[in-house]
């Protein structure tokens, strides 16, 4: 109880100090890194509002899971590399070769868990992940941008586990996913969607508590019916926003 309380008033206080972390968020906002496809998505995905709920700081440890081509690295990298740190993890190669082996100003973000093993076992639809280890401890915040519903139960398993080995007591795990209705059996439509219920579940079954969500990215006219790739809701899915944080057991 006395984390939990201290925990609430840190957040109480968190909106004044994130003026500082706003200003770099913006400045990184017009880079010339970022391409104009990048750019299309911010009204969206609500980079700075989403940064702001998970109680990003400039002077944080921070894992990105997945990263995919980078969209959010290319925000956050610029915003902690005076005084934070910027790892990347699973699936990572890709953000690796193209932006930081490619662009000097990235130089400083490292990716870890190379050993690691994201898969998909023959004729499954969702991803195995093997060797989830991220060999980090004491982080501030670990962050995953609607990839939760990519693997397998072992698969969330291993990445939950993971989350939960590499931060510090009080260190947030935020979570940002599509949504899919609740106890909905997988079907062809559902694939890119999770049960926020479910997820809830898995991530306090690992051992952490949800302190809060966000409407950020609800979307009442999705009607959770289709895939996220139709043309009728391709950008406007209805997501879930978590944050998590971790307690002692």
């Amino acid at each position: 109880m006395k984390i939990l309380l201290l925990l609430v008033i840190s957040f109480a206080t968190f909106a004044d100090d994130f003026k500082v972390v706003e200003d770099k968020l913006k400045i990184a906002l017009k880079a010339e890194v970022r391409t104009d496809k990048d750019k299309e998505r911010d009204r969206n995905r609500r980079p700075i509002s989403t940064l702001k709920f998970m109680g990003l700081k400039d002077d944080m440890k921070v894992v990105e899971l997945i990263p995919g081509g980078g969209w959010y690295t290319k925000l956050l990298a610029p915003t902690l590399k005076e005084k934070g740190e910027l790892y990347l993890a699973y699936g990572a190669s890709r953000v690796e070769k193209s932006l930081i082996q490619e662009n000097k100003d990235f130089e400083q973000v490292l990716v870890v868990s190379k050993e690691s093993k994201l898969f998909r076992k023959d004729g499954a639809k969702f991803y195995s992940l093997e060797n989830a280890d991220l060999g980090l401890k004491e982080m501030d915040m670990i962050l995953t941008f609607r990839n939760y519903h990519n693997f397998d139960f072992e698969g969330r398993k291993a990445m939950n586990d993971a989350a939960w080995n590499a931060l510090k007591v009080g260190g947030v795990y935020g979570v940002v996913d599509h949504t899919r209705r609740h106890m909905q059996a997988d079907d062809g439509e559902n694939r890119r969607r999770i049960d926020p219920v479910l997820a809830i579940k898995e991530i306090q079954d690992a051992g952490f508590i949800l302190v809060d969500y966000s409407d950020l990215h609800y979307r009442l006219d999705d009607e959770l019916r289709y895939e996220v790739g139709r043309k009728s809701v391709a950008g406007n899915t209805d997501r879930f926003t978590f944050k998590f944080i971790k307690v002692k057991k």
